[in-house]
C-alpha cells in the first residue's frame, strides 16, 4: 500500500511538471516553464525512489513499472478534465481500459520459474 501512496504522490507532482505550464505558465518563457518543471520533479523522485526501493521484492520491476503507467494516466486523466478542462472522449477511455488490461496481465499470473 505505501507503494501505491507513493507512486500516486509521485505522478501527481510529475503531472503537474509536465502539464502545469500549459495552464498556470502558459505566459512564462520557455527557459522559465523548464526551470520551475525540473524543480518539481526533484520533488516527484523524492517520492518515485522510495516507492520503487520499497515496493522492489513485493513486486518485480516490470510490475512496479506497469503500476507507475497505469497511475499515470489516471492523474493525468483527473488533470487534464480539471485543471485544463479537456473533455475524455471514447478512444481515451478504449486507450485506458487497455492499459488496465495490462496491469491485470502483468499481476494476474505467476512468471514462470527459470
Amino acid at each position: 500500500m505505501l507503494t501505491f501512496v507513493l507512486l500516486v504522490c509521485s505522478n501527481v507532482f510529475m503531472t503537474v511538471a509536465w502539464y502545469g505550464h500549459l495552464k498556470f505558465g502558459h505566459d512564462w518563457p520557455l527557459w522559465r516553464a523548464i526551470l520551475v518543471s525540473w524543480l518539481i520533479a526533484g520533488i516527484e523522485y523524492c517520492f518515485a525512489v522510495p516507492a520503487n526501493r520499497f515496493g522492489y521484492g513485493d513486486f518485480s520491476a516490470s510490475q512496479l513499472k506497469i503500476l507507475q503507467e497505469a497511475i499515470t494516466l489516471v492523474v493525468f486523466v483527473a488533470f487534464a478534465v480539471f485543471v485544463l478542462r479537456e473533455k475524455v472522449t471514447w478512444n481515451y477511455l478504449a486507450a485506458f481500459v487497455c492499459i488496465l488490461l495490462a496491469v491485470a496481465f502483468a499481476f494476474g499470473f505467476k512468471p514462470a520459474a527459470g
